[in-house]
């Protein structure tokens, strides 16, 4: 059953990193990147401390540190953990895929699906009821997340289980947040 699993997932990588051509790759080497994301990182802390005051907001970006924290070293332990070669890595599938970057470390699970889709969960969470806007956050997960299959080093279930890890992290960090909020009046 598991090696089904597997030969899906190398099935759906191979078609979806074959959409890719030498006119996207560059747009997709910026996406793939963070520092390109800085800004949007930026703006989600000016509107916390715009729409909440300022002990409010202090607490709120002291559990979004706890959750991406804690979200990335969950990714680093269990990467080294499970061990799962990367596609552009992987001698079985690397060369009937399009490798535009190169990574070294180990696929499962991926650290960037699981950062944005917290991140933009908890932005969404905080913000939901003060912003509407906020909803359009969905779009840098996506596509930051997507990249790492557009460039070949990762594959699609190392992308569901990152996000999925990253919903579930904001969700829980939210949570606490809203315990300890009402318990000890951080608003």
């Amino acid at each position: 059953m598991l090696e089904r699993l597997l030969e899906i997932d190398r099935q759906v990588l191979i078609y979806l990193n074959n959409f890719g051509s030498n006119s996207y790759d560059s747009f997709w080497k910026i996406v793939t990147k963070f520092p390109p994301w800085i800004p949007l990182f930026v703006i989600v802390i000016i509107l916390l401390f715009w729409k909440e005051n300022f002990k409010t907001a202090i607490w709120k970006l002291i559990t979004y540190i706890a959750a991406l924290t804690t979200v990335q070293t969950l990714v680093t332990l269990t990467k080294n953990g499970i061990g799962r070669l990367r596609p552009n890595n992987d001698e079985s599938i690397n060369q009937i895929i399009r490798v535009v970057n190169h990574s070294s470390n180990f696929s499962f699970f991926s650290g960037h699906a699981a950062f944005s889709f917290c991140f933009a969960t908890m932005a969404v969470l905080f913000l939901r009821n003060k912003l509407k806007l906020i909803q359009f956050i969905w779009i840098f997960p996506v596509l930051f997340a997507f990249s790492r299959i557009y460039l070949g080093v990762h594959f699609p279930s190392d992308i569901l289980v990152g996000a999925l890890v990253g919903v579930i992290f904001a969700y829980l960090f939210y949570n606490i947040y809203k315990n300890l909020s009402s318990k000890y009046e951080l608003n």
